[in-house]
């Protein structure tokens, strides 16, 4: 795998050195006369502000509009997942009476999905947000499948029906102790936060955390690499 690491240009990062982001990121304008197989949006903090309020907004919306004619499949995580209902299809995102925080049980509604291939009938996720979509508004938009949803923390995973792009409202990609820094920043900051869901044993958050979506987290990177991207692109690129 060949990895291109984008970030955005209408946007000077506060926490990451702008050496370090210049060696190691490209910008839009650097790639956007070409074609890729695969694009990950992922998710950012700024989840409580309206999208046209992000400084970014209007750049975000121009690489997912190119993302239609120049990527074959583009996965969008959380917030960035959120973002692209919105751009491509209208469907808006929905304050949370608290913060979604923890590790939650989710079912597959479509097993025969190569991206659920391997699957336990219950597996794990990370939530960490304060929005969702609603599940109505997922079923009543022509061209998006629900293909995966959990009882508490809602809408976990919609694909298009060409298989284009694919909206994962959790984090599987976190790390065992990211939950923890996250909990532990908040508290730092005076805010009001509860201890994750099913994440530090007996809720004791001074415990090691237990990690329950290591493997479901794999496999759907995997699984949406190994089809979705390799299997399924055309080898000429120029035929997107």
């Amino acid at each position: 795998i060949e990895v291109e690491l984008l970030r955005t240009a209408s946007y000077r990062s506060q926490h990451i050195d702008e050496d370090h982001l210049a060696s190691f990121y490209t910008t839009f304008d650097q790639i956007k006369d070409r074609k890729f197989d695969g694009m990950i949006i992922t998710g950012a903090p700024v989840e409580n502000m309206e999208f046209d309020q992000v400084d970014y907004w209007p750049e975000l919306c121009e690489i997912m509009e190119w993302s239609r004619t120049h990527v074959h499949s583009t996965l969008h995580i959380c917030w960035g997942a959120q973002a692209g209902l919105y751009f491509h299809y209208g469907i808006s995102k929905r304050s949370l009476p608290k913060k979604l925080f923890g590790v939650y049980e989710h079912r597959v509604l479509k097993p025969s999905s190569p991206l659920f291939r391997g699957f336990d009938d219950v597996f794990y996720a990370p939530h960490s947000r304060y929005t969702e979509v609603w599940e109505e508004d997922i079923r009543s938009t022509p061209g998006l499948e629900l293909i995966s949803t959990s009882s508490v923390a809602g809408v976990y995973a919609v694909k298009t029906e060409n298989s284009r792009q694919f909206f994962v409202m959790g984090h599987p990609e976190y790390d065992p102790d990211t939950l923890a820094r996250e909990y532990w920043r908040d508290v730092d900051r005076g805010l009001d936060i509860s201890v994750p869901a099913n994440y530090f044993p007996d809720d004791d958050p001074t415990r090691v955390p237990v990690v329950r979506w290591r493997s479901a987290g794999q496999l759907l990177y995997t699984n949406w690499l190994n089809y979705y991207v390799y299997q399924t692109t055309p080898f000429d690129l120029r035929e997107l």
